[in-house]
C-alpha cells in the first residue's frame, strides 16, 4: 500500500521525488524517505510522520543534491512507524538502496539465511531483507542480482533500486504490486500510480508481473525474470493533471464528492446510444448474455457495497441469481463456479490484492471474468477477460466517493442491458430507466448543494460514541456504505444492520440519545421501516431518516428527515448516499480528523 517514486535525468532528483510522493501520500503516510546519489555516495533522508516532515528536514530536497534518486511514503506492514523502519533501506556498505511496496512473505526465512552469512539487520521490516539479498547476489551485474532475488522472494513487491557503481542506471521491478514508468523531458521516472507522473509525462508503460526495467536518462529496457528482453508499448493518459489537485477545496474528499455529477455522466453517457444500452467492452453478444445462469460479484470495502446493491438490482430486474463475496473470503471457501457463471470483480484501483487473487481463482476455474475498475491499465483491467472502466478520473482521498458512485452506474447499466436482452423488462421500461439515469447528475448536484443543512446536523454529533445505520433491501446496502464512510474518516464506532435483524440482538445497544440513521427509499418496505424506527425510538434513539420526496409523513416517526428526489427504485442508492457522504465528512471535519488520510488506512490495498 506504500507509494514509490524514482527519477534519473538532468534535473535535481530530490524535488521531483518529493513532488511525486506528495501525489502518492494517499497510499501511505506514517513515514517517508528519499535516497539520492550525488556522484560519490548514496545519501538518505527518512523520518517518521507525514511527507511534510521530510520536506522540512531536507529543505524541500535542496539538502540532497544529485540527479538519480528513489523515494517512498509508507503504510506500515512489518515494523511500527519509525525513522529506522522508514524506507529507503540500504545494504551494510550503503552501495545498494531499495524502496518497496508490498510484502515479502518468506522474509523471515531469508533473514535467517542472511544472518547466518554475517548480515546484520537494523530495522524490523521485510524490505531490509531485499537490500541485503541484493548485496549477497551482486557480482557487478545489477540485472543478474535482481533476477536472482526474484526467484527467491515470495509475496508481492514493486521495487525501485539504485546500485552505487552503476550511477547512470535506475532499476524497477514488479510482482503483484502496481508500477509504471515513463520518459520525462530529459529523464525517466517510475511511480506506483499515475498522479505522481502526470506533471512530467502522459505516456507511461505499465510494468507487468515479474518484469524488470532498466532506466537511464534517455532509454528504457524491459526484461523478463529470465533476463530476456521485452518490447512494450506506452499507454497515453488523458487525465487532467489539475484533477489530481484540490482546486480550492479544503479536502480532496469534498472536491471528489462535488465531482460526482460529472463522473456519473461520464460513466453512462458513452454507453447510451439511440435509446439503447451499448457496452462494447463487455465482449458478450445477446446469446452469451442469455446463457448466463449465475453472477458472482467479488469486491472489497465500498466496492463490495456496490456489489450488494447490484445483487438486489440484477435479481429484481434481470432475474439472475447473484452471489456477492468479500474478495478476502472468496478463494478460501473453495467457491462452486459452474458453467454459465459470470464473475464480476470490482475495484477502484484495479490493484486490490484480494480482488486480484479472486480474479485469478475464477479464471483458473474456467469462468469468464469482467473487471469494473477506474484505473486504466491496472492489473485487474489487464488480467480480466473484459474490462468496463468507470472513468471517474483520479480519486485521491482514501475514503471513496465518486469512484463508488461510478461503480454503481456501471452496475446499473449492466443490469439494464442484461434485463432487456433477457426480456425481463420491456422497451418502455428500459426507456424510462434511461431517462431516470440521465437525471441523476442534476439530482446529485442538488443534494450536494444542500450541504449546509447536513453540516449543521453533523455538528450535533461530533462527540457521539456509536452511530447505527439501518435499512432493508437496497437500503441495507446503502446503510453499509454510509456507516463505512463515517467510521473511516471520523473514527466514530458505526455499524450498519438489516433493520429486520434489530430485534435479534442489536437493539440492546440502543440507549438514550443514540443516533440511528434509517434509510427508507424502497416503497414496498416503507411501512416495515416505519415500524423499525418506532422500535428504536421507543428505546431512546434519535432518528435521522433519508427517504423519497413525497413521504412527509415520515416526519411523524423520525426526528430529522432528509429527502431525496424521485427516481427509479433501483437507482436510489446514487442519491441516498450523498447526504451520508456529507454527514461523515462534516462529522470528521468537526472532530479535527485528517479527512483525506484517515489513520491506519491506505487508498490502494495491494497486500492481503
Amino acid at each position: 500500500m506504500c507509494g514509490i517514486v524514482g527519477y534519473i535525468g538532468k534535473e535535481e532528483a530530490a524535488p521531483i521525488l518529493l513532488d511525486g510522493l506528495s501525489k502518492l501520500e494517499y497510499r501511505g503516510y506514517d513515514s517517508a524517505g528519499i535516497a539520492v546519489f550525488d556522484g560519490e555516495s548514496i545519501n538518505v533522508a527518512k523520518t517518521k510522520g507525514r511527507l511534510k516532515v521530510l520536506s522540512e528536514l531536507t529543505h524541500d530536497g535542496r539538502m540532497l543534491p544529485g540527479t538519480l534518486g528513489i523515494g517512498h511514503t509508507r503504510w506500515a506492514t512489518h515494523g511500527s512507524p519509525s525513522d529506522t523502519n522508514a524506507h529507503p533501506h540500504l545494504n551494510s556498505e550503503e552501495t545498494i538502496v531499495v524502496v518497496h511496496n508490498g510484502i515479502i512473505e518468506n522474509y523471515l526465512k531469508l533473514k535467517k539465511k542472511l544472518e547466518s552469512k554475517g548480515y546484520r539487520f537494523v530495522s524490523e521490516t521485510d524490505t531490509e531483507v531485499i537490500a541485503h539479498l541484493l548485496d549477497y547476489y551482486y557480482r557487478g551485474n545489477p540485472l543478474e542480482a535482481v533476477t536472482k532475488i526474484m526467484h527467491r522472494m515470495e509475496g508481492s513487491y514493486a521495487l525501485g533500486i539504485i546500485f552505487k557503481d552503476h550511477p547512470n542506471e535506475l532499476y524497477a521491478v514488479r510482482k503483484d504490486s502496481p508500477l509504471i514508468v515513463g520518459h520525462t523531458d530529459g529523464g525517466s521516472i517510475i511511480a506506483s500510480d499515475v498522479p505522481a507522473v502526470l506533471k512530467y509525462t502522459r505516456d507511461v508503460y505499465f510494468i507487468e508481473n515479474e518484469e524488470i526495467v532498466r532506466l537511464t536518462e534517455q532509454n528504457m529496457e524491459f526484461f523478463t525474470v529470465d533476463e530476456e528482453p521485452l518490447k512494450k508499448e506506452p499507454v497515453h493518459i488523458d487525465w487532467d493533471a489539475n484533477a489530481a489537485e484540490k482546486g480550492g477545496y479544503e479536502h480532496f474528499m469534498l472536491k471528489e464528492m462535488y465531482e460526482q455529477p460529472k463522473a456519473i455522466a461520464d460513466t453512462f453517457s458513452p454507453r447510451i446510444k439511440d435509446g439503447r444500452i451499448e457496452i462494447e467492452e463487455l465482449g458478450m453478444d445477446d446469446e452469451a448474455i442469455r446463457a448466463v445462469k449465475k453472477i458472482v460479484i467479488v469486491a472489497c470495502g465500498s466496492a463490495y457495497h456496490t456489489g450488494m446493491t447490484s445483487k438486489y438490482i440484477f435479481e429484481g430486474m434481470a432475474r439472475i441469481p447473484v452471489e456477492v463475496d468479500l474478495a478476502s473470503e472468496f478463494r478460501y471457501r473453495d467457491p462452486i463456479l459452474t458453467d454459465g457463471t459470470l464473475v464480476i470483480v470490482i475495484s477502484q484501483s484495479g490493484e486490490t490484492a484480494d480482488s486480484l487473487a479472486a480474479l485469478r481463482e475464477a479464471k483458473e476455474k474456467g469462468c469468464k471474468v469482467l473487471g469494473i475498475v477506474n484505473v486504466v491499465g491496472s492489473s485487474i483491467a489487464r488480467e480480466a477477460d473484459n474490462v468496463m472502466y468507470t472513468w471517474a478520473g483520479p480519486e485521491i482521498a482514501v475514503a471513496t466517493t465518486k469512484a463508488y458512485s461510478c461503480q454503481l452506474i456501471a452496475l446499473y447499466l449492466l443490469a439494464m442491458k442484461f434485463a432487456h436482452v433477457r426480456g425481463t423488462i420491456s422497451e418502455g421500461e428500459l426507456a424510462e430507466m434511461i431517462e431516470d439515469l440521465k437525471k441523476l447528475p442534476a439530482q446529485v448536484e442538488m443534494l450536494l448543494n444542500n450541504k449546509d443543512r447536513i453540516q449543521k446536523f453533523a455538528n450535533r454529533y461530533l462527540a457521539a460514541k456509536s452511530i447505527f445505520f439501518i435499512g432493508r433491501g437496497i437500503d441495507y446496502a446503502i446503510s453499509m456504505e454510509g456507516s463505512l464512510k463515517l467510521k473511516e474518516v471520523s473514527y466514530i464506532h458505526s455499524e450498519a444492520y438489516a433493520a429486520g435483524e434489530l430485534k435479534h440482538g442489536t437493539i440492546s445497544l440502543i440507549e438514550d440519545g443514540t443516533l440511528v440513521t434509517a434509510l427508507l427509499t424502497q416503497e414496498n418496505l416503507y411501512k416495515k421501516m416505519i415500524s423499525n424506527i418506532e422500535e428504536v425510538k421507543t428505546r431512546g434513539a434519535f432518528v435521522m431518516a433519508v427517504t423519497n420526496e413525497g413521504h412527509s409523513d415520515v416526519e411523524k416517526a423520525a426526528d430529522y428527515v432528509v429527502y431525496i428526489p424521485k427516481t427509479n427504485k433501483y437507482f436510489t442508492n446514487s442519491l441516498a448516499i450523498i447526504p451520508l457522504q456529507l454527514f461523515g465528512y462534516y462529522v470528521a471535519v468537526g472532530r479535527g480528523c485528517d479527512v483525506d488520510k484517515p489513520r491506519n488506512l491506505a487508498k490502494s490495498v495491494t497486500v492481503e
